[in-house]
């Protein structure tokens, strides 16, 4: 043990290798307990929220707080690493390995005759190669179920397109949406044992169908659902201090005397 330590200032190691190597010595009798007590489900939450402060880091722009969630994550990926490689199952170069040769398999035309294609003829192409060369059983497979629902909604209809099963433009979905939303309409107006169920399933195509909407204008509905909660979040918080300044509370306003300073925030910005 003395000698893994001794080996962390050893010049001739990159960062990388020097992580995994402080996980090594993190993982060993004499590393830490926690560590040690930990195996892949264990980790999963602090794999999630790591990824998830990667996507807070890019979506508020900051490139050192990006650099930081990074070398999170990757913390989180050598561990995992550490793990299988104790198991005598693989190392985080064998990991490595995997996706250089899914990245050059999946890009012919650049490793292979070169081509210009444009991003979404990459994109389509991409989901093709993985059913084709048999890497997928099927087109919509490997979607994580945790995955929320959302992105999952968008990522089904992104790998359908990709196999040639989409609607020719935006136009097209959008009287889809009003098609939908005319449904959940009827469903709404309708009565018996099963309406909650029906609604259930026509809210669930709107969404759908929102989400779909949303890929062929190229805007992430994710990204684009977070960004609108923001914005109720910080004017109705604006809301809530203005009734709150007034000396009054929620219940002393009617809505339309809330809505008023509602649209008065929202002219203001």
């Amino acid at each position: 043990m003395t000698d893994l330590k001794a080996r962390l200032y050893d010049n001739d190691l990159t960062p990388v290798e020097r992580l995994c190597l402080v996980m090594e010595i993190l993982r060993s009798p004499v590393g830490c307990n926690w560590d040690r007590a930990q195996d892949h489900r264990t980790l999963l939450p602090y794999l999630i929220e790591e990824t998830y402060e990667v996507v807070e880091a890019i979506e508020a722009d900051d490139p050192e707080a990006l650099k930081e969630e990074l070398g999170d994550l990757l913390c989180q990926i050598a561990f995992h690493a550490q793990l299988a490689r104790e198991k005598g199952q693989f190392d985080v170069n064998d990991a490595a390995a995997v996706i250089v040769d899914k990245l050059v398999r999946r890009h012919p035309h650049v490793f292979g005759e070169r081509k210009d294609l444009a991003p979404q003829e990459v994109r389509d192409q991409w989901e093709k190669i993985k059913t084709t060369s048999g890497e997928k059983d099927s087109v919509l497979s490997g979607l994580p179920k945790s995955m929320p629902a959302l992105t999952m909604a968008y990522r089904i209809g992104e790998k359908a397109g990709g196999v040639g099963f989409d609607w020719h433009s935006v136009e097209d979905v959008l009287r889809k949406v009003d098609e939908e939303l005319a449904e959940l309409r009827v469903e709404l107006a309708s009565e018996g044992q099963e309406r909650m169920a029906r609604l259930t399933d026509e809210v669930g195509d709107l969404l759908f169908a929102v989400a779909s909407a949303a890929r062929k204008m190229g805007v992430e509905p994710e990204s684009a659902l977070k960004l609108a909660l923001a914005k109720f979040t910080e004017r109705f918080n604006r809301l809530e201090n203005e009734v709150r300044s007034s000396g009054g509370t929620f219940d002393d306003y009617s809505l339309e005397q809330l809505e008023v300073i509602w649209q008065r925030n929202k002219s203001n910005g």
